[in-house]
């Protein structure tokens, strides 16, 4: 215990957890403006999704998952999931509290629409959770920087993406039936309010042909850890090779596997860890 003990803080890896894989989008953004650091990352795939669980049960996963990632010595805990970081974000600070820093991709994104929309409306796709929980809508609200938000759910997206099917026509009916609708018109950005949505921003820019800014919340998020680990003298000192990140998944299937090569773009080996026995 003593080695462990005396392991440097800055040196520890970053622990992200998500209902599945699409938060390794978030992992994959923040290995390429963090290339230093070591990333565990949890996929909860056993209980996915989280958009259709109760409060409740994605609070008590998310404990979970946190004790495993503290075992692992885990500096900073990033909650890569849009229903995790609404469910579970204040219960998993005070569970966690001072063993490691917790964060969530929620408030990143809200202030940046602060700071780059004010006054401006903005337009939001997500989950039918995310939406109908509207935090987003609350915290943008409680910054009073006049943004008007628009939400749609878009319930059909993320199980699309997941079964592969993007960048075909297919999956471009459906975004422009979505973003056609009434709800979103006029609006000056959109923010991709789920983590699945960064593999077809590019169908849904082409749809908006440069006259609507594609807010990837991904790359926002991991801005938001560079500038926080910068910010807590937290971060991985830039020397030796490239570090080995280490998967775990609650479930496995083999399609998972391949899938999980799509999100992150490279091979990865997964290494089942099922929460409960």
């Amino acid at each position: 215990m003593g080695k462990e003990a005396s392991f440097p803080l800055a040196a520890r890896p970053i622990g992200v957890f998500d209902s599945g894989i699409g938060g390794l989008t978030v992992a994959r953004a923040v290995s390429r403006v963090l290339p230093q650091e070591r990333l565990i990352y949890f996929g909860d795939t056993a209980h996915l999704p989280y958009g259709d669980k109760s409060t409740a049960a994605i609070q008590a996963y998310s404990v979970k998952i946190c004790d495993l990632l503290l075992k692992q010595q885990c500096k900073v805990i990033l909650i890569a999931c849009n229903s995790a970081s609404a469910a579970a974000y204040e219960l998993v600070k005070e569970y966690v509290g001072s063993k490691a820093r917790v964060l969530n991709v929620i408030d990143p994104i809200v202030a940046h629409i602060g700071q780059a929309y004010a006054g401006r409306t903005v337009g939001l796709i997500g989950t039918k959770q995310t939406v109908n929980s509207n935090v987003y809508r609350k915290k943008i609200d409680e910054l009073d920087a006049g943004v008007e938000l628009r939400s749609l759910a878009t319930p059909l997206l993320a199980p699309m993406i997941e079964e592969g099917f993007f960048n075909n026509s297919i999956s471009g009916n459906i975004i422009e039936t979505y973003l056609s609708s009434p709800v979103l018109q006029g609006i000056e950005a959109l923010v991709l309010a789920c983590t699945h949505y960064p593999l077809i921003k590019q169908q849904i820019a082409d749809y908006y042909k440069g006259r609507v800014a594609v807010l990837d919340a991904s790359d926002v998020v991991a801005q938001h850890v560079q500038q926080y680990l910068q910010a807590q003298q937290l971060a991985a000192p830039a020397t030796g090779p490239a570090p080995a990140h280490h998967f775990y998944v609650s479930d496995f299937t083999r399609s998972f596997e391949e899938s999980t090569r799509i999100f992150f773009e490279q091979e990865v080996h997964l290494e089942h860890y099922p929460l409960w026995e």
